[in-house]
Formats: structure tokens, sequence, C-alpha cells
């Protein structure tokens, strides 16, 4: 009755076997093409650390004077104005602010990786129901795959570093900025893509002037989870090298370091609250317009 009880399974040899195949076949992959894939994403690197030069090497008092004014361009609320201001008066004080301007390069050059690749597709699985029938499984996957599990073919890949890092990330956070595009523009009224169809718009013209700024709010939604995402996987990504929040939260992990795990936790947190209420404030107001002018 062992059948009964133990479940099914490949020959114990078979199976050590398949996996040292797919293994050997990955390694002999990297060191034929590791190279060259790691030379293409040369430019990103460039972009990354031009970024993170930015943040880190601009004066303190010119970089929250930039922030403030998105914040008040976006939202238009001195209360999310003042909140910014606070949060990062409050990480500066506590001696935070270099890891915490890398972690917000990273998660700015992150944030438009993830437009730039989602926007995309997401507009092509809209105008598609079979190629959103593809895509959504490996969304599935993506969202629910473990967040170490990316670490590992990156990193046999390119090493360790900044890229490897925040192309873990990005892979990590993509998938709502793929996913609420497509809703986004599914859900524009048919009745006025009809109208703009009877003025004799172009795809182009129907795609740029029509679907994609009433889906804006929507897609604003999907940067807002796109963005908390990224937040969420800093201190993952630090384990292969990426600078900022997450390496001091490592460090007390590994020294048990409570009070420095708490500081820097409690620092992301404040960056994702400030970006999140910036974005949805931003969106909010992408709505109001909308329903102004479109009824």
């Amino acid at each position: 009755m062992d059948w009964f009880y133990k479940f099914p399974h490949m020959n114990d040899d078979t199976l050590r076997a398949l996996k040292k195949t797919i293994d050997e076949n990955f390694r002999a992959f990297t060191r034929l093409h590791g190279e060259g894939i790691e030379s293409l994403f040369k430019p990103l690197q460039t972009f990354l650390i031009t970024a993170e030069r930015f943040m880190t090497q601009t004066p303190w008092p010119i970089i929250i004077a930039l922030i403030l004014i998105i914040a008040w361009f976006a939202s238009r609320s001195i209360k999310i104005v003042l909140g910014c201001l606070v949060t990062l008066m409050i990480i500066g004080y506590f001696d935070m602010w270099q890891d915490t301007m890398r972690t917000i390069s990273m998660i700015f050059v992150c944030t438009v990786m993830s437009i730039a690749i989602g926007l995309p597709i997401g507009i092509l699985m809209s105008r598609s129901d079979r190629l959103q029938r593809i895509v959504s499984p490996v969304l599935d996957v993506m969202q629910t795959m473990p967040s170490f599990v990316y670490l590992i073919p990156v990193v046999m890949l390119l090493g360790i570093g900044r890229v490897p890092g925040l192309i873990a990330v990005v892979i990590y956070a993509v998938p709502p900025m793929i996913r609420l595009t497509d809703l986004g523009i599914r859900l524009v009224d048919k009745d006025v893509l009809e109208a703009a169809d009877a003025f004799g718009t172009s795809a182009r013209q129907k795609l740029f002037k029509v679907q994609l700024p009433l889906a804006l709010p929507t897609i604003m939604a999907g940067i807002n989870q796109t963005i908390m995402m990224a937040l969420a996987m800093v201190v993952i990504a630090s384990m292969i090298g990426v600078q900022g929040l997450g390496q001091p939260v490592l460090q007390a992990i590994a020294n048990q370091y409570f009070t420095l795990g708490i500081f820097n936790g409690l620092a992301i947190v404040g960056i994702a609250i400030m970006f999140d209420r910036v974005s949805q404030a931003y969106g909010k107001r992408l709505q109001t317009y909308r329903e102004t002018v479109h009824g």
C-alpha cells in the first residue's frame, strides 16, 4: 500500500540527470553569451549611475525642493507636500539621506524601465485577445514566483552588482503596469470609440488622443503598484549588491541590530507612503478631469 501514501514520482536518477542537464546547459549558455548580454545592459548601467550621482551629489536642499515641486504639481495638496517635507527631514535627521537617495534613484530607474516595457505590451494586449491569453499566464508566473528565485538566473548571467539587481526588480515590478494598461484601454467607453471612428480618426490618433488619455487614471494606478512592488524588492535586491536602504536592513538581520533595521525599514515605509500619496492624488486629479470633460 506504499503507492497509496507516497505520491508516484520520477525515478531519482532520472530526475537528478534532468536537473544536471538543465544546469549544465544554462551554465554553458552563460559562458557563451554572458559577456554579450552584459554589454547590452551598459546603457542601463550608465542611466542608473547617472541618476544615483544626481541624487547623492546634488545638495540636499535642492533635492528636497525638486521633490516638493513634483509633489505639488502632481497632487496640488499642501498636506501631501508638507507630509513629503516632514518625511524627508526625518530621514535626513537620522542620517539615512545617502541611502535614501540611492534607493529613490533605483526606484526612479525601475519605474521608467517598467513603463517603457509595460506600456507597449499592455497596449498590444488590449488590441489582441489572443496575445492577452498568451501573456496573462506569464504575468501570473511573474507575480507568484518567489522574489528570491529571480536573483538566480540574473546573478548567473550578470554577476553581482547594480544592473542585475535592477533587472530583478523590474521583472518583479512590471506585471501591474502591463495588466492595468491593458485593463484601462479595454475599459474605454465604446461609444467614445465609435464617435472617434465616425470623425475619421486613424488607429494611431485613436490610441494617443482617445484611448490613452481616457485610460490614464488606470495606467497611473499601474505605475503606483509598480513603485510599491519595486520598493518591496529593495531589501531582497540588496543581497546582490544594490546599494540603498536595503543593505542596512540586511546587515541588521545578519547581526541582529534591531534599531538599524527598524530605522531603515521605516525609511522605506516613509518613501513608499510618499510615492503612494503623490501618485494616487495625481490619479484622482486625472479621474476628476476626465469626468468633468467627458461627463
